[in-house]
C-alpha cells in the first residue's frame, strides 16, 4: 500500500462499525469479505489508480471483484473494456447514508469517513469534475445493480411512470414482483402508462394486475414496440445495453430523456387501448395478427425475427404463416408473397382487391412462376 493511504484506511476501519458499508454481493465475497468502508489492500491500490488516472483496464480489476461488487468501479460507456471509478464524493455520500440516522451520536465516525474519502478525492480533482458531468449516462452492470437503481428511481418518483414492455404475455411472477412497487407509486398519486404488444392481451395476469391497479395504470397495445424502456417523471430513463439485459443504461441527460419521451408519446398515440377490440382486417379469414405477420413477411424478415418483434414464439409464428398460406391459396412461400401483395396485406392495399377478398371471391388471378413447375395460372 502506498505511503499516506494506510493511516486513512486504518482510521476508517476503526471508526466505522460492521454493516455500515454496502453489503458484499456476487462473486469474490469469500476472498474479499469487506464493505466499501474497509477496502482490502489490493482494492485500495486499484481504486486509487483508477481515481488518479481516470480509468483502468477491466483486467486490472479481475483480482479485486470487490470493487465492481461495491460499485466503486463501473464500465466506461464509451469503451466497455475499461472501468471508470465512481467519484469518491458519491461513495462517501452512500457510505454516510446509514450514519446520518444516528448523526446525534455518531459525529466522530461521520467525520472520519469524510476525511478518509477526501483523501481519495484529492488524487484526481480534474477527473472527478469530468465524472460528475458524465453522470448523465451511467452503466449498470448486473441485475442487482439495475434493480437497485430502479428502486431508487421508484422511491424518488412523484408524478408519472412511462414504460414500454416488449415480448408477449407477461409472466405472472414478473407482475407479482413489480406489484409492491406499483402499489407504492399509486399510494403517492403517481400515474402510470404502459405499452405492450397485442399478444399481451391474452395474459390473464396482466388483466388481473390492471384491475387491481384501477385507473392508476393505463395500458395500450401495438403490433410491435421498441425495446424495454422505463421513464420516471420525465427526468430519468432506463434502457437495456445488451441482448440479455444484464447491462442497462441509466440516462439523466435532459435531451436524451426528452427524445425518449417523444418516442413514447408517438407510439402511445398509435396504440390501441387494452379495453378496446383490435380493428378488423376487412379480409375474410385473416386475423389482425396474421395481417401483421404478412406485412413483416412482405418486408423479407425471417420467421425468428417476426416472432421476436411480435412477441410470439417461432412455432406460433409458423402456425399463423401456414394458416395465411391456406387462406390465400398459396402453395409456397413465393406464392404467399405474391398473394400478400395482391390483397394488400403488405401495406399497399388496393380497395378493389381487398373488397373482392372480403366478399369471398378469392384472390385475383395471377400468373406465377413456381419453383420447378414452370409458369402456370393460379386462382
Amino acid at each position: 500500500m502506498r505511503s499516506g493511504s494506510g493511516p486513512r484506511i486504518v482510521a476508517l476501519r476503526k471508526t466505522l462499525e460492521p454493516g455500515v458499508g454496502w453489503a458484499m454481493a456476487g462473486h469474490g465475497a469469500d476472498e474479499h469479505p469487506h464493505g466499501a468502508d474497509r477496502l482490502c489492500e489490493a482494492g485500495d491500490r486499484v481504486y486509487s489508480r483508477a481515481v488518479r488516472r481516470g480509468r483502468v483496464p477491466r483486467e486490472d480489476a479481475e483480482p479485486v471483484p470487490c470493487l465492481l461488487d461495491l460499485a466503486l468501479l463501473h464500465p466506461d460507456p464509451d469503451d466497455m473494456t475499461w472501468l471508470v471509478p465512481t467519484a469518491p464524493q458519491e461513495v462517501m455520500t452512500r457510505l454516510l447514508r446509514g450514519l446520518y440516522d444516528e448523526v446525534s451520536t455518531s459525529q466522530r465516525r461521520v467525520g472520519s469517513a469524510v476525511a478518509a474519502f477526501e483523501w481519495y478525492a484529492g488524487l484526481g480533482p480534474q477527473r472527478q469534475a469530468a465524472t460528475a458531468e458524465g453522470g448523465a449516462i451511467r452503466v449498470l452492470d448486473g441485475l442487482s445493480r439495475i434493480q437497485a437503481a430502479m428502486d431508487e428511481a421508484t422511491e424518488a418518483c412523484t408524478t408519472e411512470v412511462l414504460t414500454v414492455q416488449p415480448g408477449g404475455i407477461r409472466p405472472e411472477h414478473e407482475l407479482t414482483e413489480g406489484l409492491h412497487r406499483a402499489l407504492a407509486l399509486r399510494g403517492r398519486g403517481v400515474r402510470m402508462r404502459d405499452l405492450y404488444t397485442h399478444v399481451a392481451r391474452h395474459g390473464q395476469g396482466l388483466l388481473n394486475y390492471l384491475e387491481l391497479m384501477g385507473g392508476t395504470v393505463q395500458a395500450r397495445t401495438l403490433d410491435e414496440v421498441i425495446d424495454r424502456l422505463i421513464l420516471f417523471d420525465r427526468t430519468v430513463a432506463f434502457i437495456p445495453a445488451n441482448p440479455d439485459r444484464t447491462l442497462a443504461l441509466e440516462l439523466r441527460h435532459p435531451a436524451l430523456v426528452q427524445y425518449l419521451v417523444t418516442v413514447f408519446e408517438r407510439l402511445w398515440r398509435l396504440a390501441i387501448p387494452l379495453t378496446a377490440p383490435l380493428p378488423d382486417t376487412g379480409i375474410k379469414g385473416i386475423s389482425h395478427r396474421e395481417q401483421s405477420i404478412a406485412a413483416l413477411l412482405a418486408e423479407g424478415h425471417q420467421d425468428a425475427v417476426i416472432a421476436e418483434r411480435l412477441g410470439i414464439s417461432v412455432r406460433t409464428c409458423r402456425a399463423h404463416i401456414a394458416r395465411l398460406s391456406e387462406t390465400l391459396g398459396a402453395a409456397s412461400r413465393t406464392q404467399l408473397g405474391v398473394r400478400i401483395a395482391q390483397v394488400g396485406l403488405d401495406g399497399t392495399s388496393r380497395p378493389a382487391d381487398v373488397a373482392a377478398a372480403a366478399a369471398g371471391s378469392g384472390p385475383p388471378t395471377a400468373s406465377l412462376t413456381l419453383p420447378d413447375q414452370g409458369s402456370r395460372t393460379v386462382r
